[in-house]
Formats: structure tokens, C-alpha cells, sequence
């Protein structure tokens, strides 16, 4: 429609008004199933607060608290302004990092937790990949091996190809839940200030490492790349125990991960 605001209206209304327990939790569920239901895309303008109301048969609190429920899980935004309103958006990995984190704050997990993670997840992912990676991966791969051995002055540069490096592998493995997963996990851990410095050797070897992982993938060849990518996640938790074991020991906080 012209106006951009009917999406939701096209399913047929509620045959009957919610439950008062948890209205606000069940209306934030419906409007979740109307937007996947109705394919609508981030963007998509919903119907203002009054409309919702209306349709849904509860208060303007529990509309708003609905709303405001789904902007936190980054399911919506909320426009301000004249035209302003609920807007459909997309969740990202960093939402789950966040839920992660409260909870692991909640029961005093360290961020040697996040890590011990990764290395078990990762393994599986390069195995999973080298039985799904096409060549367009595997080019975009060997371009990020050369961008990593061409820059040995930047950490911030040195560390933006080794995220495109795990990210590549894990968007590989065609496991969508796992790749969310690991974009989490990877989140936290790049929101947890460890204060690695990575000396010209130290990027040597993980870029051999990281080789070893992309010959197996290339190869096709789930043994040899569970292998490698386990052998180089051990070196990264060995590597950081050993330079920085009091972070690693470090409780996570909520605070610093949140979207």
C-alpha cells in the first residue's frame, strides 16, 4: 500500500482478545509470526501503536511494552518523527552474544568459557565446510591469506582479516545455527579487552596455521581441516593462557558486549 503501513493487516484479525498473563510477551510472539508469515523485509513500516491496538484488542501498555521488547531482541526499530513507528529490522549475532553474556555473567563464567568453546566449535565447522566450500569461498579465503601475509604493521588490520578468516569457514559449513553461534561467540570475545599484541612471529605462525586449514579445504578433506583448525585453536587458548591468563580467568561482563 502507498502509505507502507498494512503488512500485518493482510491475515485475517484475532478471533479473540489475549490472555491478561504475559499479554505483552504473547502479543510480541504474534507480531514475530505475522512478520515471518507475511515475508516482510527490514524496512517494512508495521502499523502504528493505535492501529496495533486496535487490532490486537489489548492496552496501549502492553503494545508498547511488546514493541519494546522486540526492539532489544532487534527484531524491530522504532522510528521517531511524523511517519514514525515500528519498522521491521533483522536480528544479528550480536543480539545472541548479548543473551550469551548475561547469562554467563549471572553465573560467573570467565571468558576462558568463550574460548574453550570456539575450540570445540570451530573444528566442526572446517569439517562441515570441506564438504560443502565452493570455489568462490575458497578464492575469497586465499584472498584474506594474502591481505594477512601483505600487512605486518597493523594489529587492527592483522585482526580484521583473522575475523573475515573464521567467518569465511563458518558461512563455509552451511549450518546456519552454527555459524550464528560462532559470530556470537566471536563477538564476545572481541568485546573482552585482552590486550594481544601479535609480533611478526606470532602472525607468522598463525598464518601457517591458517594455510594448513585452506590446503585441507581445498582438498576437500573433513579430516585434514577438523585437524588443522583444532591444532590452531589449541595454539590460540595455549597462546593466550600463557600471555594473558589473569583475562582469561576474567569474568565476562554483560556490559561490555551489548548491542
Amino acid at each position: 500500500m502507498a502509505d507502507g503501513r498494512s503488512p500485518l493487516r493482510r491475515l485475517p484479525p484475532a478471533t479473540s482478545t489475549l490472555r491478561p498473563q504475559k499479554t505483552a510477551t504473547l502479543l510480541a510472539q504474534r507480531i514475530v509470526a505475522e512478520i515471518a508469515d507475511n515475508g516482510l523485509e527490514p524496512g517494512t513500516m508495521l502499523p502504528p501503536e493505535k492501529e496495533m491496538q486496535a487490532r490486537y484488542e489489548v492496552a496501549r501498555g502492553t503494545v508498547r511494552e511488546a514493541l519494546r521488547f522486540l526492539e532489544i531482541q532487534g527484531v524491530l526499530t522504532m522510528k521517531s518523527g511524523p511517519g514514525g513507528g515500528p519498522v521491521v529490522s533483522s536480528p544479528d549475532p550480536r543480539h545472541l552474544a548479548s543473551m550469551l553474556t548475561l547469562i554467563l555473567q549471572m553465573s560467573g563464567a570467565p571468558y576462558r568459557t568463550v574460548l574453550e568453546a570456539r575450540q570445540l566449535l570451530e573444528p566442526t565447522l572446517a569439517r562441515q565446510a570441506a564438504e560443502r566450500i565452493s570455489e568462490a569461498d575458497l578464492d575469497l579465503l586465499r584472498a584474506c591469506l594474502e591481505r594477512s601475509a601483505a600487512d605486518t604493521e597493523s594489529d587492527d588490520a592483522f585482526l580484521s582479516e583473522n575475523r573475515t578468516f573464521h567467518a569465511l569457514i563458518a558461512k563455509a559449513s552451511e549450518n546456519q545455527i552454527l555459524e550464528y553461534l560462532l559470530s556470537a561467540l566471536r563477538w564476545i570475545t572481541e568485546q573482552t579487552a585482552v590486550g594481544a599484541e601479535y609480533s611478526n612471529r606470532r602472525r607468522g605462525t598463525i598464518l601457517d596455521e591458517h594455510r594448513r586449514v585452506v590446503e585441507a579445504l581445498a582438498d576437500r578433506d573433513p579430516d585434514g581441516a577438523e585437524q588443522a583448525m583444532r591444532a590452531h585453536m589449541q595454539d590460540v587458548v595455549a597462546y593466550l593462557e600463557r600471555r594473558h591468563s589473569q583475562v582469561m580467568s576474567t569474568p565476562l561482563r554483560w556490559d561490555r558486549v551489548a548491542p
